[in-house]
């Protein structure tokens, strides 16, 4: 059975597919918006209240967003991606809008901004696997690695022009004119996500749901997704192979990046240059999947980009110079994007639509939720044994990522092809 809509992401690539530009466009515009806010919140608890209470601010939003990601993939697969997205966009929109018309009269204090935070870290859990279970509703197999790599650019713009718009909205209107932006990115998100086709699960996807009630609680169709993936022959490993790969790369690298030029003496110059460089070669690995005409060996590709992660990042705390250190940072920033991409496309590649959204969520929980114990560890290791251990430890798990992608046929085999789950 042909599904709607396929014949269009059939004819032409997906950057160049109108239905897939408007979803990468409203994923932009929310990234961006979170970037804003974030910023805003910060600034606010600071000025509220101190520096130390801007972080208890960030961790009120932060502790829901990972409690509830699981839940809010169970949502995702109720309700339909798009659906749950658009109440997900218009409930921050209207929350952040009306934390602005608050500011107008009275300064920012904590009882305002904790709130605001826990609340914004719950939508926010819902918000990220509704949308990351987009691509298979809206473009075919064949070109979900070109989609992961525009969002591996989107997020790369977003990341790039948030804290410039923030601080330039901050500077002319405050506290209040930052919400207001945030409130107004989450707007033109919804508007553009009210727009996109989405089409329904395959028909053998519907087939093959079980017989039993129709009515199943949150929480048995949790057990559910989280048993699917366990069972899997290849989303097992995949996942293990993600949250391995993302745990340093997920922010500790580019703390370990600051106390690498602060331990060499190379300033803030060359902090600059190491992030940027590692930012570069991301971005290059995201615009080379997005172009490439087909990447059918996406299972050796992520095995073959982890050993090079492994080697670059190892061999960066090693570096002798600033140069060698900047050239190894981009090239592990472009083989960490190409692992980052083809994962993405894999597990959109090989999950049954009804799973979607619990697997999505399972995967960004890996990538966000391991990250934050080693943000204290990279500094304790840099402190006792310098920099290069760090970097040396990384290179590790990186190392230790690439054991199952190699040793698991399922995922050493695994294809993306225009029909059927990778094999």
């Amino acid at each position: 059975m042909t599904v709607p809509g396929a014949e269009t992401a059939v004819a032409r690539p997906a950057y160049r597919d109108g239905n897939v530009l408007r979803w990468l466009a409203a994923h932009t515009a929310s990234v961006t918006g979170d970037v804003v806010y974030f910023l805003a919140l910060s600034w606010s608890a600071a000025r509220a209240a101190g520096p130390s209470q801007a972080g208890l601010a960030v961790a009120a939003g932060a502790l829901p967003r990972a409690v509830f990601m699981l839940a809010g993939g169970v949502v995702a697969d109720r309700f339909g991606p798009r659906r749950v997205a658009a109440v997900s966009d218009a409930t921050r929109c209207l929350v952040i809008l009306l934390t602005a018309a608050v500011l107008l009269s009275a300064p920012p204090g904590m009882r305002l901004l904790i709130p605001l935070a826990f609340l914004f870290g719950m939508v926010d859990a819902v918000f990220m696997p509704a949308v990351g279970a987009f691509p298979p509703r809206i473009t075919t197999r064949d070109q979900l690695a070109r989609v992961q790599g525009m969002r591996g650019l989107s997020l790369r713009l977003s990341n790039a022009a948030g804290p410039a718009v923030g601080g330039v909205v901050l500077a002319a209107g405050g506290a209040a004119g930052a919400f207001t932006a945030a409130g107004a990115l989450f707007a033109v998100s919804l508007a553009l996500l009210l727009t996109v086709r989405v089409t329904p699960a395959p028909a053998s996807a519907r087939a093959s749901v079980p017989a039993g009630p129709v009515r199943r609680t949150p929480r048995r169709e949790l057990a559910d997704g989280l048993r699917y993936v366990r069972r899997h022959r290849l989303l097992g490993p995949l996942t293990a192979v993600i949250g391995l790969s993302e745990m340093c790369f997920s922010g500790p690298v580019a703390l370990g990046l600051v106390l690498l030029a602060d331990e060499r003496g190379w300033g803030a110059a060359g902090t600059g240059w190491l992030a940027s460089a590692f930012s570069v070669g991301a971005a290059g690995a995201a615009l080379w999947i997005t172009v490439s005409p087909r990447i059918p060996y996406a299972g050796p590709g992520v095995a073959a980009a982890l050993l090079v992660t492994a080697a670059a990042t190892a061999a960066l705390g090693h570096a002798p110079s600033l140069g060698a250190a900047v050239a190894l940072t981009a090239l592990a920033g472009l083989a960490s994007g190409t692992t980052v991409t083809l994962t993405g496309a894999l597990v959109q590649a090989a999950a049954d639509p009804r799973y979607l959204g619990r697997v999505t969520s399972l995967t960004t929980l890996c990538t966000l939720g391991l990250a934050p114990a080693l943000f204290p560890l990279a500094g304790l290791t840099a402190q006792h044994w310098g920099a290069a251990a760090f970097f040396t430890g990384c290179g590790t798990v990186s190392l230790l990522a690439a054991v199952p992608a190699l040793a698991v046929p399922a995922l050493r085999r695994a294809r993306l092809r225009s029909a059927g789950a990778p094999d």
